[in-house]
């Protein structure tokens, strides 16, 4: 019996001469019949903590530690799944592969989705609105994906303060960009990702399994086409 799944996406320091060495895409997945509970427990663990406003990694803080360490403890105790691929930028070469960073971009998010988009269940992805170019980018998207998949039903961007699951998936790419880039500065990030590697086993420095679906981790190695 076939299944539908939202798919929530966001992307972190993905500009191409940004100066930031890593570009990682991401997203959360959830059946679509779990998304108004998802939603409303979020929010009333958003009321008990007093919590106004988007969850974003860059918002955390001492004070919030305590709502952000039970939201990772409440991802990881549900049906909610991440994936998320990170590319080292100093391995770009556009001229090399005949594409621009639009088109780099469109291959990256169909590198993040194809995976865990199976034939019988139908999927409705989002992405987070970032700029004028938004637009076109989802567009785009759409067009490359369609091209091998009949399944997706709606693609479209949304402003992220629209979706609980959304502002999650900022937090946890926050939490490996973080990482990765070893800046190891605030206290209670620096807690948040203690935890979420607890629960994965492993450090967010490093891949997990391909079969992995609650925490998935993917570098891309671009020398070597993998």
């Amino acid at each position: 019996m076939s299944k539908t799944f939202n798919i929530y996406c966001d992307e972190s320091t993905h500009i191409e001469n940004d100066g930031q060495p890593y570009m990682i895409l991401s997203y959360i997945s959830t059946p679509y019949h779990l998304l108004k509970m998802h939603n409303k427990n979020i929010r009333e663990m958003k009321i008990e903590h007093y919590y106004k406003g988007e969850m974003k990694w860059s918002s955390i803080s001492k004070s919030q530690y305590p709502f952000y360490n039970e939201i990772i403890d409440y991802f990881f105790s549900n049906d909610l799944n991440f994936r998320a691929i990170v590319i080292d930028k100093s391995q770009l070469n556009h001229e090399h592969h005949h594409q621009d960073h639009n088109t780099f971009y469109d291959k990256m998010y169909y590198q993040l989705l194809n995976k865990k988009i199976f034939p019988e269940n139908y999927y409705n992805i989002y992405l987070d609105i970032k700029d004028t170019h938004s637009y076109k980018k989802a567009k785009s998207l759409k067009k490359y994906l369609e091209r091998d998949y009949s399944n997706i039903r709606n693609l479209q961007i949304i402003k992220s303060y629209e979706s609980e699951l959304m502002q999650l998936t900022d937090v946890l790419m926050g939490a490996i960009n973080y990482k990765l880039r070893e800046l190891n500065k605030v206290t209670a990030k620096n807690n948040i990702i203690d935890k979420i590697e607890k629960h994965c086993g492993k450090p967010l420095t490093e891949k997990t399994a391909k079969a992995e679906n609650k925490f998935n981790l993917f570098f891309i190695d671009l020398k070597n086409g993998n």
